[in-house]
C-alpha cells in the first residue's frame, strides 16, 4: 500500500525549519525539567502510598479534597489536600497518592482507608471488601533502587543499540540513531514535565517502547540509504539520502498511522490505568517518525566524510 507515490521532497536541503522545531521542543522540555528540579516522579520511585477506593455514588473531588485537609490518625494530624486526588475509571471511584512520610503512623494505610470510609458512610458498597480497589505502599529505599534500575535499563538499551547499528551499518549511522532516540525521549519527558504528569514504572516501559519504535523506523530508512549508496556512488550524499527517505516515506507513514490508531484507542478506551502510558506512546510515535526522517538521516549526511 502506497499513500505517497514517487515523492521528490527535498528533506535535507529544506531542513532549516525542522532544526528550529526540534531545537525549540528540546529547549522547552529541558527548561521545564530544570525549573521543576527534574521529572515529577511517582511513588514507584519516591516511595509512598497509593489508595483507590470505590463508592456507590459519584464523588466530588473538590469536596473530598476539603475533607482531607484535616486527617487525624493515631493522634497525629495530617493535611492531604495537596496530594494527587482524582477519579479512577469512573466518577464513583477515587485514587489518592500520598508521598512517603518520615513520621508515618503505624498501620497508616488501613487507618487512612477507615477514614475514607467514614467520610461518605452512606455511599459504601454492601460488601466491605469491594471498597478497596487498589492499595500499594512503597518505601523510599525501594523507590530509589527502582529509579537506579530504570536509568540503567535505558543506558543498557542505548549501548546495545550503538553496538548493533555500528556493526550492521557504520558508526556514523549509530550516532544518528542514538541522537534520534535521545531527541525522542527528551521531548517526551519534557512534555510530561510541562503538563505535570508523573513518571512511573509503566511510563519508563513506554520510554523503552519509544526507543524500540524510533529505532525500527530509523533502521528501515538507514537500510535504504545503504542500498542506494552502493548503487549511486557518484551521487552526492544528500541526494542519495533524499531519494532513500522518499522511497521509504509511504511505508513509514502507513506504519505510523496504524500504530497511532492502536495507541489512540488505548488512550480513549483503555481506562485510567494505562492512560498516561498510552499518552507517552502517542507522543513517542509522532516524534519517533519525525526524528527518523529529519534527525537521524540529517546527522548521517552532516557526518559523512567530505570527498
Amino acid at each position: 500500500m502506497q499513500i505517497i507515490k514517487k515523492s521528490k521532497i527535498d528533506f535535507i536541503n529544506n531542513s532549516r525549519f525542522t532544526i528550529l522545531l526540534s531545537g525549540a521542543l528540546l529547549l522547552a522540555g529541558i527548561f521545564s525539567l530544570i525549573i521543576n528540579n527534574g521529572p515529577k516522579l511517582s511513588i514507584d520511585f519516591k516511595g509512598g502510598t497509593l489508595v483507590a477506593v470505590q463508592y456507590t455514588k459519584p464523588i466530588n473531588i473538590n469536596n473530598l479534597r476539603s475533607e482531607l485537609k484535616t486527617v487525624t490518625i493515631n493522634g497525629q494530624k495530617f493535611d492531604f489536600s495537596t496530594s494527587e486526588i482524582k477519579h479512577f475509571g469512573n466518577k464513583s471511584n477515587v485514587s489518592i497518592r500520598i508521598a512517603s512520610m518520615e513520621d508515618e503512623p503505624e498501620n497508616f494505610s488501613q487507618n487512612f482507608i477507615d477514614f475514607l470510609r467514614n467520610i461518605y458512610p452512606d455511599s459504601l458498597p454492601e460488601n466491605k471488601d469491594e471498597f478497596i480497589l487498589l492499595l500499594d505502599t512503597l518505601s523510599p529505599k525501594i523507590g530509589s533502587e527502582l529509579s537506579g534500575k530504570a536509568i540503567m535499563a535505558i543506558l543498557y538499551a542505548l549501548t546495545l543499540i550503538l553496538i548493533y547499528v555500528s556493526f550492521r551499518f557504520e558508526f556514523i549511522f549509530a550516532i544518528g540513531a542514538i541522537a534520534a532516540i535521545a531527541h525522542d525521549v527528551i521531548i517526551t519527558l519534557g512534555i510530561f514535565s510541562i503538563l505535570g504528569y508523573e513518571i512511573s514504572l509503566p511510563i519508563v516501559a513506554a520510554f523503552l517502547t519509544i526507543v524500540g519504535y524510533s529505532l525500527n523506523d530509523t533502521i528501515v530508512i538507514f537500510d535504504r540509504i545503504r542500498e542506494n549508496m552502493k548503487t549511486r556512488k557518484k551521487d552526492p550524499v544528500a541526494a542519495t539520502v533524499n531519494k532513500s527517505i522518499n522511497e521509504s516515506l509511504s511505508r513509514t507513514i502507513v506504519t505510523s498511522l496504524t500504530t497511532l490508531m492502536v495507541v489512540i484507542t488505548l488512550y480513549i478506551f483503555g481506562g485510567e490505568v494505562i492512560h498516561y502510558f498510552s499518552f507517552a506512546l502517542i507522543i513517542g510515535v509522532l516524534v519517533g517518525t519525525y526524528s527518523s526522517i529529519f534527525v537521524a538521516s540529517l546527522i548521517v549526511v552532516y557526518l559523512q566524510p567530505k570527498p
